[in-house]
């Protein structure tokens, strides 16, 4: 399924649907292929939206996780989305935690999946190794449970992007960013009521990740997906979708 994308002045971004605002935050190496199931179900209910988050677009020094909730805030005042749902996967996570610190007055729920935040593995020291696709599919296919999923149109995609020096050096500047911008002391400021969506076999923030988070956001509730790694609404979007349903049926209206 394509989805027409959008532009409203700097803002590019999908809009499927009518109803709450549902605004997906993609990851670091996302694309909108990655919530195209998700995107499928919940456009019958909500206004599904996908800002293109502007990963290799910012100057040097606004590239970090508080440069892109800014930019986050930009598109939802721009385009006048109030009381959203926001749901975050890997660095989206992340981002959406630090927009919700800044402005929980504008976020009725959160729902988090593989977030950053709190701890994460990442492409390793040896990344970005250039020119080395092997080894990049390999690092693409940990990812998953299944490694099936990291399809050749997913690594080369990644292949591209650690192979364009400017990009490759946004990716490790957004990567430290993210390291560096550890949440730990802040997550109990956050009441909002967050669902925390965690694949079992997520090797990129692990499961205790997810039981971190569960101890330290005192309005949250865990839900794990089996035989899942760090992207399960792309892995098993049918449990998944399922999970999010009930938990944003609660708090409709």
């Amino acid at each position: 399924m394509e989805y027409e994308i959008k532009q409203s002045g700097k803002f590019k971004y999908v809009e499927e649907g009518a109803g709450e605002p549902l605004v997906l935050l993609h990851g670091l190496f996302g694309a909108l292929s990655n919530f195209k199931e998700l995107v499928e179900h919940f456009k019958q209910t909500h206004k599904v939206v996908i800002p293109m988050l502007p990963l290799f677009d910012l100057t040097l020094l606004e590239t970090s996780v508080s440069g892109l909730a800014r930019f986050v805030q930009k598109f939802l005042d721009a385009r006048n989305y109030g009381n959203v749902h926001l749901l975050g996967n890997s660095l989206g996570g992340h981002v959406g935690l630090v927009y919700v610190l800044k402005h929980p007055e504008h976020v009725k729920t959160l729902t988090l999946t593989g977030s950053s935040g709190l701890f994460e593995n990442g492409m390793g020291e040896t990344y970005p190794k250039r020119g080395d696709y092997e080894f990049i599919k390999r690092k693409t296919e940990l990812t998953f449970y299944d490694p099936t999923i990291a399809t050749k149109e997913l690594v080369d995609e990644v292949f591209g992007i650690v192979n364009n020096r400017l990009k490759a050096l946004k990716v490790i500047t957004l990567a430290k960013s993210a390291i560096r911008h550890n949440l730990g002391n802040e997550l109990q400021e956050i009441k909002t009521p967050t669902c925390l969506i965690w694949g079992k076999n997520d090797t990129i923030t692990p499961p205790m990740v997810a039981e971190e988070f569960k101890k330290l956001l005192s309005n949250s509730e865990l839900h794990w997906i089996d035989k899942s790694g760090h992207a399960p609404m792309m892995e098993v979007p049918g449990e998944f979708n399922i999970i999010l349903e009930k938990f944003l049926a609660k708090h409709k209206g």
